[in-house]
Parts: C-alpha cells; sequence; structure tokens
C-alpha cells in the first residue's frame, strides 16, 4: 500500500499521547484522505494482471491467517473472544515490523481520543512510548500531574497498581494508566542510573490545553521575549503567531524559544511556525518517502528576523520540536541545552472502517540540509545541564534515614536537600553529622519535630519543596545560559 503523501494530513506523535489533542486531531483529518486513497489503491490493483497475481498470492496468505483463526477457535482449550483473536492478528503484524512508533490503535483509544478533542482531558500528561519492550516515557507535559510527580523523560513503567505491564501492547499499558480526573495511580518506575525501582502515587487530572507561554526579560538592559512551545496541538501555531506578534509590538530585541520536554504534535503546525523564521532560500525540512522521493517544504518569507533567537532543548524535546530546533540551527541560530531525543520519522493514522485506526509510520522527515537526527537528536550548539537536583528521584522512605547508613536512596535526599540550600556536605549516600544537621534544620524551619532522621513525612516535604522550586523555574540554568549568549 502506498499513500500519497500531498493528500495526507501528517501525524507527528512518535508515541500513544496521554491526553493530547494535538494528535486525534490529526487522525481525525487523516481519516477521510486516506479513505480514498486505500478505495482507489484497490481499485487499481484489480486491472493490473501482475498486480493480480501478487494479490492471489497474498489472498493465500491470508488463507492462513484465517486458517489459524479457525484452528484456534475450534480446538483451543478455552474460549477466544473473536476481537481478541482479530486485533491480536494486527497487532501481531506490527510488531513484526519493530517500529516502536507504529501501532493499533482500538476503537476504545480512538474514543478516547474523541473525548480529548472536546476539552475534557483527563489523564496524568504524559506521553508514552514503547522502547525495547518497555513502556517509556517520552515526556511528561508542562503543568501535568506526571510532571508535578517527578516523572522524567526515558523512565520506564514496570507496574501500575502493583500490575506487571509484561506482556502489554502500548494501548493496553496506555489504558491501564488512565483514569478519571481525582482518581489515583500508582506507577512503578525504574529510572536510568538507579539500581532499584521507585513507586510514584500521582492524581490524575484534567490536562492543560494551552501550548503556548511568553513573557519578556531584560538582558544587559536588552528587553528579551521568550516563548515556550509545551506541544504542536491544533491551534498551536495560532497561538505562536498571535504571542510573537504581541512580544514583536513591545519592540524586543531577541528571542529565545523554549521547546523543553516538548514530545512533538502535528507535523503541519511546526512547518506553520517555522515559516514565520525560516526564509524562502532555505527549506523548512524535506520529506522523504520509501522509495527516497524527496520533497522539500519553503516558506515565503523574504528575510530572517533582524534579531537573535536561540532555541532552547532537551532529552524531552522529540519530532516536531525537534524539527523547530533543527531547521534554526540549520539557519546558524544558537541551539542550547541538551542533544533531544531522536524522532526522524512520520506516522499516519489508517482508519480501518469500524472506528480504530493503525499509527504507521510513513515517512522520513529530514532537516534543511538533509540531516536525519533519527535516534541521534539534534545536539545542541551550547550544551547545558540543569542543577543535579533537576535529575533527582522521589524520595522511597521504607525505614527512616538515620546516621552512618548509606544507600542510594540517601544520596538522593541529599542531593535533593543540597538543592533547597541546606548543606550536607556530600553527596555520595553517607548519612554523616553534616547530612543530620542539614536535616534537623529544615525540618525546624517547616515546623517537624526536630529528630535528624528522614522519616515518610520529612521525605515528602523534601520532595514536595522541591518539585515547586522547580516548576517555578528558579536556577534554571539552561535558560540562563541561553539568555547569556544571546547577544554575544
Amino acid at each position: 500500500m502506498k499513500l500519497n503523501k500531498k493528500q495526507i494530513v501528517l501525524i507527528f506523535v512518535g508515541a500513544l499521547l496521554l491526553g493530547f489533542i494535538g494528535a486525534y486531531a490529526g487522525i481525525q483529518l487523516a481519516q477521510d484522505n486516506n479513505q480514498q486513497t486505500l478505495q482507489s489503491t484497490v481499485e487499481n490493483s484489480s486491472s493490473n494482471e501482475d498486480e493480480s497475481n501478487e494479490q492471489s498470492e497474498l489472498t493465500g496468505d491470508l488463507n492462513k491467517v484465517s486458517q489459524a483463526y479457525d484452528i484456534i477457535k475450534e480446538n483451543y482449550l478455552e474460549d477466544v473472544e473473536d476481537k481478541q483473536l482479530v486485533e491480536g492478528a494486527i497487532e501481531g503484524m506490527l510488531a513484526t515490523l519493530d517500529d516502536q512508533h507504529t501501532s493499533y490503535l482500538d476503537v476504545e483509544m480512538m474514543q478516547q481520543f474523541n473525548e480529548q478533542i472536546e476539552s475534557s482531558f483527563e489523564g496524568i500528561g504524559a506521553e508514552v512510548s514503547m522502547v525495547n519492550g518497555n513502556v517509556t516515557i517520552v515526556s511528561p507535559m508542562k503543568g501535568s500531574p506526571a510532571e508535578g510527580a517527578g516523572l522524567r523523560p526515558n523512565d520506564q513503567v514496570l507496574t501500575v497498581d502493583g500490575e506487571s505491564l509484561d506482556g502489554l501492547n502500548l494501548n493496553e499499558a496506555v489504558a491501564q494508566i488512565r483514569g478519571e480526573k481525582g482518581s489515583e495511580v500508582v506507577l512503578e518506575i525504574q529510572r536510568a542510573g538507579v539500581t532499584e525501582p521507585f513507586e510514584v502515587t500521582i492524581v490524575r487530572d484534567t490536562i492543560p490545553v494551552e501550548t503556548v507561554y511568553s513573557e519578556t526579560k531584560e538582558v544587559d538592559g536588552k528587553l528579551t521575549g521568550i516563548i515556550e512551545i509545551t506541544n504542536f496541538s491544533e491551534k498551536t501555531g495560532e497561538e505562536f503567531d498571535q504571542q510573537l506578534n504581541e512580544l514583536e509590538n513591545q519592540e524586543v530585541e531577541g528571542l529565545v524559544i523554549d521547546v523543553r520536554g516538548n514530545p512533538g504534535g502535528l507535523l503541519n503546525v511546526a512547518e506553520d511556525i517555522l515559516k514565520h523564521l525560516v526564509p524562502k532560500d532555505l527549506p523548512i525540512l524535506q520529506i522523504e518517502d520509501g522509495e527516497g522521493q524527496v520533497e522539500e517544504v519553503y516558506s515565503e518569507l523574504e528575510a530572517k528576523k533582524d534579531y537573535p533567537i536561540s532555541v532552547l532543548i532537551d532529552e524531552g524535546s522529540a519530532s516536531a520540536s525537534e524539527i523547530l530546533a533543527v531547521a534554526m540551527k540549520d539557519l546558524g541560530y544558537d541551539i542550547v541545552g541538551e542533544t533531544s531525543y531522536g524522532k526522524g520519522t512520520v506516522q499516519q493514522a489508517v482508519p480501518m472502517g469500524d472506528g480504530s485506526s493503525i499509527k504507521l509510520t510513513t515517512l522520513k522527515w529530514l532537516s534543511p540540509k538533509g540531516e536525519w537526527i533519527n535516534e541521534e537528536g539534534v545536539e545542541p550548539t551550547i550544551e547545558e545541564k540543569q542543577p543535579e537536583y533537576y535529575y533527582s528521584i522521589p524520595i522511597q522512605v521504607e525505614e527512616p534515614f538515620s546516621m552512618d547508613e548509606t544507600s542510594e536512596e540517601i544520596a538522593n535526599m541529599q542531593v535533593m536537600l543540597s538543592g533547597l540550600g541546606y548543606d550536607t556536605g556530600r553527596t555520595d549516600g553517607y548519612f554523616d553529622d553534616q547530612t543530620e544537621k542539614a536535616v534537623k534544620d529544615f525540618q525546624a524551619d517547616n515546623d517537624l519535630e526536630a529528630t535528624g532522621e528522614v522519616d515518610t513525612e520529612t521525605g515528602g516535604l523534601i520532595e514536595s519543596q522541591l518539585v515547586e522550586k522547580i516548576r517555578n523555574g528558579e536556577d534554571d540554568q539552561q535558560l540562563d545560559t541561553s539568555l547569556e549568549e544571546l547577544y554575544q
């Protein structure tokens, strides 16, 4: 099956999204066009002898599938639902592609997307993908319960409410994680560099739909605009256009575009935004099909902006975020932060006629200069990490931490407490006198009994205060560096 890329609206979400409006919009737009495309394909094949032979061979193979279905239904020890077998066959075919971004969206999943586009977003607010057989966080959304709970890109979800995700496909895992606003879900998380998995309790909520935020700051006496894009959904292009105009009306002298933690979204929205930034003498991006045919996409912009721009990225910047970042990099702008996620493919939702769809990888995207960043990511021109406590994990306290103990959990607590301004003197996991003093000082400042031990209450308060500090953007070294370098 070949799909006409000019007729489709491309979905750029690299994985199933928990509470993401944009993906569904793309799917909906894709459906009508693809129904026509698929019908045309069938008609053409019936008029070509060679293709008819291929079709006959295919029918023979499909007969084998049908035989397997009949054998299971007639002989298996227990009753098996028809839906289970059919959807299992589809998922099995997709699994052979070994493509984490290709998946089957059953009717229930499509209905959930339908609810989301009606502005009823209820979930934890994290995009997840299947990586090496593990359900993996691509990025928590800004302001979401997932972000508030401290989930980070590349965290692996091992269990949901005590139930293992082993053997589940991505859709089934997502169904376990989703739920009504106000309900709790407990995720067991495995994080890279941390020996033991830990649990996170998250209260599901309504996911914010606003995707563009802007503000101004004075940098060396120059008014500087900062635009943050949290994902590329249906109205993101309009929001970006409006807020960029407002900043330019204030006569900003420089601009920082922040796409950290942005998991991507709709390709056409990324293009719309870049048409405000990339002049017409350089492609916005290139699209390559399965036969190696490349199409370049251009803007009608006469010239670059007359003020400096930099782009902030991190490991959670994926897909459409990377299109924006690498296009700006090819234009000569600075990219500040950490290497991005590395997703260079485009998915299309193909409807199955019963409300379900297959999300299928159909195209590659390349940078304006033809670079494919898939599984490599966009490397920053100025590498900058956040303070160590930005990468700490939730505190897990089974038994209170106390003097002369040593553990990875204590090391994590020391990093967090130091991040709050209480000097533990070390972050190697050994609980010494200075760590005890730092704990006592924290407890006294927060009206807790100054025992010097870290129990569940003290640990929880350390964690919540640190999350709030990060959420408020304090000590944002990456943003500070971006602003400092903007006028160099």
